[in-house]
């Protein structure tokens, strides 16, 4: 068994573990948050293929920020292993409400629908579909709301991936590998809520071949929900994509119209209510009951953007992780033999490339280290890898289910941003403190020589805004720090003037690092650049990169 172990985090217990990987509660060392580490197999990690789609996942999360999403803080990767430092969401997953209390009432299952549905959408939004919507990938936490987990078989939209998800939660087009779609997540989000209300899943074959028959040919089981939703699970459920609510949020319009109609103004009040009841009856699932008592320091190993609403004394949180490893690829080859015909009667967009390839999450926010910081993993759900077997045909399907960033990032990146203690906020931009790490001595760990330095991404986005995906490899796991500063000009290929102070971020452990960092301009020139370079530096000296602004007038 592998023991290696992400620099900077004290392991307290396994919180879930399967055939790709284990997750494991931790704490940040320098602040005492409270996180989940996911680990990728031993078994998986020698296979390029496993790794590329761990690294890939986490890309896909660093680019997602959502309220209703468990985030990303950091991905590490060394000779020894790689893993992915999530956010400790502090809640029960939905498969153990249901087997616990069995089906739930419509309020409550509405309102568990929403929660996660928001998440859904907010990856819509940005081009990203789930491709896993199941009980196990939705968390619901104390106060009744719920969010969305394990984007680990996560795909942008209109991507031809294979056959992937779990079978019972499967929509027709999956079943035949179509390209990626909202409408499938859409229908998967159905199946759960079908369950929710009724205890089962909709459809029930006794082997794969006839379970995908079900999928694609059996008539909507809707006359088993309640009257007031029927016409919801028939447009969930329906077998064309393209007579289904076009997006999650499209879903999201029409559950609350039915609700309110059925239930009155006052329904997802009361639903919350219910399922607080339940994950109260379920305390020693939360994995707060298990976590080991926090310390405290005054210092941020990253931060890389500030937090709205908060100052200085806001503690760090490490960067937005992505979620458990999915199961991994059995079966496969009955359905892909099967056969099953499909004609896609939509193509999905692709989305936006420098949103889903964010690797490390968005650089400068950082969980605030409050017990309030919402933990990200259950025991079944976010804590290890689905119970339920996932189809996959890909090496990205079995181990992408918790991570992948393009690189080894060690950045961080917390839902809630926040400025680290001693850090300066400047123009909406954070200068990090002094690094954490005691500079290497002549008996400590050897700097490496930095092989490579690239800014992977760099895009607009806002009319001051603007965030830069870093990339840097080197030949060995010492000490380096990157050095991000940021300029302005009014012509083509001139850096200009320095806009705002620059930021350094300080990295070990690992040989290959991601780092996602959004900046604010003072100056609103035609041009923005930014720069990277590394101490050690770089043989290339470092890496740039300038874009246009969509505000500056070339007339």
């Amino acid at each position: 068994m592998n023991t290696w172990e992400v620099p900077g985090y004290t392991e307290s217990l396994e919180l879930g573990a399967g055939a790709s990987g284990r997750v494991v509660l931790a704490v940040h060392e320098e602040t005492g948050v409270p996180v989940a580490v996911k680990y990728l197999s031993e078994s998986l990690r020698t296979r390029p293929g496993f790794v590329h789609d761990f690294r890939a996942e986490a890309r896909l999360l660093g680019g997602l920020e959502s309220p209703y999403v468990a985030g990303l803080y950091e991905y590490v990767e060394s000779p020894d292993g790689a893993a992915i430092v999530m956010e400790l969401v502090d809640g029960v997953c939905l498969r153990a409400l249901l087997r616990r209390d069995g089906p739930l009432d419509p309020e409550a299952a509405l309102v568990v629908l929403k929660g996660s549905l928001l998440g859904l959408a907010d990856a819509h939004r940005v081009g990203v579909v789930h491709r896993d919507y199941k009980p196990e990938n939705v968390l619901v936490e104390p106060d009744g709301s719920s969010k969305l987990v394990d984007f680990g078989i996560a795909v942008d939209s209109g991507t031809s991936a294979g056959v992937a998800g779990t079978p019972s939660y499967m929509a027709p087009e999956q079943w035949t590998g179509a390209p990626a779609s909202p409408a499938a997540d859409v229908y998967a989000a159905t199946a759960t809520f079908f369950e929710c209300l009724t205890g089962r899943k909709p459809y029930q074959g006794e082997n794969l071949a006839e379970l995908a028959l079900q999928h694609v040919d059996a008539p909507v089981p809707a006359e088993e929900v309640p009257e007031a939703v029927r016409d919801l699970v028939r447009r969930g459920l329906a077998k064309d994509p393209a007579e289904r609510p076009t997006r999650a949020e499209d879903l999201v319009t029409e559950l609350e119209a039915a609700a309110r109609a059925a239930y009155g103004p006052d329904w997802e009040e009361r639903g919350r209510g219910r399922l607080a009841a339940l994950v109260a009856l379920l305390p020693l699932l939360l994995p707060s009951s298990r976590e080991t008592p926090r310390g405290t320091t005054d210092t941020a190993r990253t931060v890389l953007r500030t937090e709205p609403g908060r100052g200085a004394a806001s503690a760090w949180r490490p960067g937005r992780p992505g979620l458990l490893v999915s199961g991994a690829a059995l079966l496969l080859g009955a359905v892909l033999t099967y056969g099953i015909p499909y004609d896609p009667a939509t193509a999905a967009q692709r989305a936006a490339q420098a949103l889903a390839t964010t690797s490390a999450g968005t650089a400068g926010q950082g969980p605030a280290a409050s017990p309030a910081a919402t933990p990200s993993t259950t025991p079944t759900a976010s804590a290890g890898p689905s119970p339920s077997p996932t189809l996959s045909p890909s090496p990205s399907a079995s181990a992408s289910a918790g991570t992948g960033t393009g690189g080894l990032p060690t950045s961080s990146t917390p839902p809630g941003g926040g400025t680290p203690p001693g850090g300066t906020a400047t123009g909406g931009t954070t200068t990090a403190p002094p690094p954490a790490t005691t500079p290497a001595s002549p008996t400590g760990p050897v700097a490496p020589a930095v092989k490579d330095v690239a800014v992977s991404s760099f895009r607009q986005t806002g009319p001051s805004t603007a965030t830069a995906t870093l990339d840097v490899t080197t030949d060995g796991t010492g000490p380096v720090a990157i050095t991000v500063s940021w300029s302005t000009s009014d012509r083509a290929g001139q850096p200009g003037t320095p806009d705002g102070a620059s930021q350094t971020f300080e990295r070990s452990g690992a040989t290959r690092y991601t780092l996602t960092v959004d900046h604010t301009f003072q100056t609103l020139a035609c041009y923005w650049t930014v720069q990277a370079a590394t101490t050690p530096a770089s043989a290339d000296g470092g890496a740039s990169q300038q874009l246009l602004t969509r505000r500056c007038d070339l007339r």
